[in-house]
């Protein structure tokens, strides 16, 4: 487990971003990050990241959202699987591209075989 400030998740989650292929962020249609301590209640606490939203995938042309998809990552489970600041910004941008990818209509299965499961 790294032991973090909430200072120091919120720099490693900008760094984490920050490698994200900008080419990659640039397509995403209406999505905000948030960080939350833990999962729900109702979720497994071992949870990353979850995307709510409609993947642009299930979009059609009658589809107005006007609330931004989301994509929350869960500071507990992040910082309790890592053993330091390295390990933790490398599974957040893990996380972060996982849950982009369910934005983009990308299953756990496909994701899985590419090697971000």
């Amino acid at each position: 487990m790294v032991e973090v400030s909430q200072t120091e998740f919120d720099e490693a989650m900008q760094a984490a971003l920050d490698a994200v292929p900008s080419g990659l962020m640039d397509m995403l249609d209406n999505v905000a990050f948030f960080v939350e301590d833990e999962p729900p209640g109702d979720y497994p606490d071992d949870l990353l990241g979850i995307y709510e939203g409609v993947p642009l995938t299930d979009r059609d042309l009658g589809w107005a959202g006007a609330l931004p998809d989301r994509i929350t990552l869960f500071r507990g489970p992040l910082t309790r699987m890592c053993e330091d600041i390295e390990e933790l910004e490398d599974e957040i941008t893990i996380t972060v591209v996982h849950e982009i990818a369910h934005h983009f209509g990308i299953d756990d299965e496909r994701l899985h075989e590419l090697g971000w499961g």
